[in-house]
């Protein structure tokens, strides 16, 4: 009755990067539902290097446009926004423009569905 231990393993590369920026436009309900966050407009998905930015990313993304945390970690690096398709879009470029040119990330192409 030995029950198998499952482990999950996460590499990051070395250096500061925008991984991923992804916008996703009117969402299914369902969706929501199951990310366990607030119905909106959009969601805005981003992944950061080291994971720690997401506080800063955050921070900064609530202070550039009208969009709430749907969820964060700091430990994976993954940032959720939430809002109107505009405010978010907004909020994502905002994020990538300040992260590279004041704190030297590699940003991220915004990508969108």
């Amino acid at each position: 009755m030995n029950e198998e231990k499952k482990r999950f393993i996460q590499e990051f590369v070395p250096g500061k990067q925008i991984t991923l920026s992804h916008l996703i436009a009117n969402p299914d309900v369902d969706m929501f539902e199951k990310l366990g966050i607030e119905e909106s407009g959009a969601l805005g998905i981003l992944t950061l290097t080291p994971s720690e930015t997401v506080i800063i990313a955050g921070d900064y993304a609530t202070k550039a446009a009208h969009v709430k945390i749907g969820f964060l970690d700091r430990f994976t690096g993954s940032l959720v926004l939430i809002g109107s398709v505009s405010e978010v879009d907004q909020s994502m470029r905002e994020v990538n423009r300040f992260l590279s040119e004041t704190l030297g990330y590699t940003p991220s192409e915004i990508t969108k569905s």
